[in-house]
């Protein structure tokens, strides 16, 4: 009787997880469709990580203020504070450029796919056979993205999104094998705080055009609210997730956030090639579920 009521808690447990998870990879997909509809995406994203940016700024500094870093260990945060205002300028631009359904799947797809290729080609890692199924779909779903349909004419800057999203790629890539290392002597927190800032400090000289915040607040204002709590918040959400259940098994289901993030772009933006972009997404997300749960 214990161990069935055991049982039963555990599955609870773990349905709550999957449940907070879910609601974290929809709250990302979300404030990315707010981005993504905003006039002004440079300063929509500006103003939306500004309030975190504030709240956790005491943590920071106190952190900071203690701190006995190496030269190695201050070169690591400001390489993870550039990558961050790079990959801010780089989100703006790429939202400007293509559709969501388009762009989401590949920025979101791509960090996955190179960093276990990278373990493999450069540090001697191996892979298993679901890894490399994995793999496979990730690949497969990215041609069809990016794909034209039979005999259709290529359309001018046809490839510019597909460049910018996977430039984007590449950022999050990088600032994720930094920010693994930054973990080592800094605090999620404070870290956190880092690279908000460093968000921030790529969109500042937009954010700072005459007139451009206060049009975009006039306008924008309701779904800047939204997504000033979306942004953390779906971060937020997954550590809670994390709390109950191991990450290895549900980091995975975040990425179910490729799907809704190419839905939204399809129903709400009313993108074009939708049965592609949406085979083309379950495709990486589920590459991505593959990849994740054939490292354990």
């Amino acid at each position: 009787m214990c161990e069935k009521e055991g049982g039963r808690g555990d599955e609870s447990t773990m349905t709550t997880a999957l449940i907070l998870v879910l609601c974290s990879g929809l709250a990302h997909a979300l404030w990315n469709l707010f981005a993504k509809q905003s006039e002004d995406k440079s300063v929509f994203l500006w103003a939306i990580y500004a309030p975190a940016t504030v709240l956790l700024l005491p943590v920071l500094i106190a952190e900071l203020a203690d701190a006995r870093y190496t030269a190695g260990e201050w070169l690591l945060l400001g390489a993870s504070l550039i990558m961050q205002a790079v990959y801010a300028t780089l989100l703006s631009m790429t939202y400007r450029a293509g559709d969501l359904s388009q762009v989401y799947p590949l920025m979101r797809g791509l960090p996955t796919l190179l960093v276990p290729l990278a373990g493999v080609l450069l540090l001697g890692e191996k892979m298993p056979l679901w890894g490399w199924v994995g793999i496979g779909c990730m690949l497969i779903g990215f041609l069809v993205m990016v794909g034209r349909s039979p005999g259709a004419h290529p359309e001018r800057g046809f490839w510019k999104p597909i460049a910018l999203a996977a430039y984007v790629g590449l950022c999050i890539a990088s600032y994720t094998l930094i920010d693994k290392a930054n973990l080592g002597h800094i605090s999620p927190l404070a870290l956190l705080e880092l690279t908000n800032i460093g968000f921030m400090l790529g969109l500042t000289p937009a954010a700072c055009r005459r007139g451009r915040l206060r049009l975009a607040v006039k306008t924008r204002w309701r779904t800047m609210c939204v997504g000033a709590v979306l942004s953390p918040g779906s971060y937020f959400l997954f550590l809670l997730a994390a709390g109950r259940a191991d990450v290895s098994a549900i980091s995975p289901v975040r990425e179910v956030g490729i799907v809704f993030g190419t839905l939204f772009g399809l129903l709400i933006l009313k993108e074009r090639q939708g049965a592609r972009r949406m085979a083309a997404a379950a495709a990486v997300a589920a590459g991505i579920a593959l990849v994740a749960t054939s490292a354990h």
